[in-house]
């Protein structure tokens, strides 16, 4: 009888691996494990949010529309309770995607405006603050990358046959990915080049072409 278990479980081990069960668990917690990062490094970018405002908005008090529209981006971003079944929720996903494709565009608005005040630069603490922010998005890019691909490799698998049907039977589904739009989007790392002032090239675009006068 012992012996007659053995073979049954052997026998079920053998067909579960044969039908792509434990290729489906396998790139299910890659898939899981990407998301976390992916959410581990939007939460440190939400996290440098408050700092930043409070480091810029002295020096640039005149531009209180950017600054509170990053506030409320983050306000919206972090509003979105991001858990691991958000990938499995398709509404869920891009509202919590349009919130962080928003908190980008608003960061993007405000380093453009932050690079008119060049004084910035000698406040305490702003130089760190800027490299985070920068080492933070490269992070983004690179833990989006991974979920983008751990997420066509699990989707290729739940749709391919033979695995399709073991997909089925033990409630695997298609995850939501980053669509083409808002990749293009979120690639796109706020700029924090504060080096630049306005006699810099932007300037220089501006100036009018110079018109030889009849003699």
């Amino acid at each position: 009888m012992h012996v007659l278990r053995i073979g049954l479980l052997m026998l079920l081990g053998a067909l579960l691996t044969g039908c792509g069960y434990n290729r489906l668990q396998t790139q299910d917690e890659q898939v899981t494990a990407a998301w976390s990062e992916v959410l581990n490094q939007y939460q440190r970018r939400a996290d440098l949010v408050p700092n930043l405002v409070n480091t810029v908005k002295g020096a640039v008090q005149s531009e209180k529309d950017i600054l509170d529209s990053v506030v409320e981006a983050r306000a919206r971003a972090t509003s979105i309770q991001a858990t691991p079944e958000l990938i499995n929720n398709p509404q869920a996903f891009q509202q919590w995607q349009a919130a962080q494709g928003e908190l980008s565009q608003a960061l993007s608005r405000l380093m453009v405006v932050v690079e008119r005040y060049p004084e910035l630069k000698s406040i305490s603490g702003f130089d760190d603050l800027r490299a985070q922010l920068e080492g933070t998005e490269n992070r983004i890019a690179v833990a989006r990358k991974r979920y983008i691909d751990a997420v066509q490799t699990y989707n290729v698998t739940v749709r391919s046959f033979p695995t399709n049907l073991t997909a089925k039977v033990f409630g695997h589904d298609v995850k939501q990915n980053f669509s083409v739009e808002n990749e293009r989007e979120i690639a796109r790392p706020p700029a924090v080049d504060f080096g630049r002032t306005e006699s810099g090239p932007q300037q220089q675009q501006t100036q009018p072409p110079q018109v030889e006068k009849p003699g």
